[in-house]
């Protein structure tokens, strides 16, 4: 990115971060035209990115449940409350300033967390061991933003800003695999899989609830029809626990990690890449919007968030 450019997204997350509490409506229509190049459709919203758009400003703005999901320390409840209190990953502590972890309680390897946003993780293993120091500051740093003005979404917004510390997840020297479930009203269709993300270039594929290859996205289009990963150990139970914990949303995505000691829960999605996915191919975007079926009538803030959006 030159500089220019970078002056220009840097111009434009400042732009969005003010205007988000007086209109995400707005907002949304500003990163949307910037982005895409063209008008955001919320009458009638026909792409995925436009549909999530439109839940996030009306299903989703004051939904309590999809709140407490987003959290990251919260949704441990919820996954419990589900019968899937078995894949959640080991927590080691949770607390509320900086200040208060005691870094020489903690194993050798753990992951550092703040539960209000996307992107707040620090990983400390015997091989990358930051400065205790530098560590807190990143935190104090990231406590003062309000992450929901930035992207202008309304269901982070009342995340208590707590710090998480969760067992440091690896295989061998490797992260494990990581399958993002694609749940459209209820109901796992597609897995993301991630690929080669320790090398900083990671690749995505799609394949679906039979493991079968789906050539849709931009790496996945040019590879041969039975091109294939290895499919997880423990699928169908991916499947029936993404089924049960995407049972009440219209869409969200599960995130699972497969380990050597089984299946371990990621997060949960609702908005993947702020609804402003650039890197999903268009003739994907509008698949995956007709597989979502909306809410004929949204139950949560309706008023304030519709006519603000019309």
């Amino acid at each position: 990115m030159n500089k220019f450019k970078r002056f220009l997204y840097k111009a434009e997350r400042l732009l969005i971060y003010f205007i988000s509490p007086l209109s995400p409506a707005l907002a949304s229509k500003i990163m949307y035209f910037a982005h895409f190049k063209k008008p955001l459709n919320l009458k009638s919203p026909a792409t995925l990115n436009e549909k999530l758009m439109y839940l996030k400003l009306t299903e989703y703005k004051s939904n309590k449940l999809v709140t407490d999901c987003t959290d990251k320390y919260g949704v441990r409840k919820y996954v419990c409350g589900a019968g899937c209190g078995d894949i959640l990953n080991e927590l080691i502590g949770v607390w509320e300033c900086p200040e208060d972890i005691d870094f020489e309680t903690l194993p050798e390897s753990f992951a550092l967390k703040l539960c209000h946003g996307s992107g707040y993780n620090i990983f400390y293993t015997p091989a990358h061991r930051p400065d205790t120091e530098k560590i807190r500051k990143t935190l104090k740093k990231w406590r003062r933003q309000d992450y929901w003005r930035y992207n202008a979404e309304p269901h982070y917004k009342g995340i208590q800003k707590r710090i998480i510390c969760e067992k440091y997840l690896s295989e061998g020297d490797a992260l494990p695999t990581d399958y993002k479930v694609y749940c459209f009203n209820g109901k796992p269709l597609y897995i993301l899989v991630c690929e080669e993300r320790a090398g900083g270039s990671p690749k995505f594929f799609f394949f679906d609830s039979r493991w079968k290859f789906c050539p849709i996205t931009r790496d996945g289009k040019g590879m041969p029809l039975d091109f294939t990963l290895p499919k997880p150990r423990d699928l169908e139970k991916m499947l029936d626990y993404a089924a049960k914990l995407s049972a009440p949303f219209p869409f969200v995505r599960v995130d699972f990690y497969e380990t050597e000691k089984g299946l371990i829960f990621g997060e949960m999605t609702f908005t993947p890449s702020a609804c402003l996915d650039t890197g999903r191919l268009p003739e994907t975007d509008i698949m995956f919007g007709d597989l979502l079926e909306l809410p004929k009538t949204p139950t949560k803030g309706k008023a304030a968030s519709h006519n603000d959006s019309a």
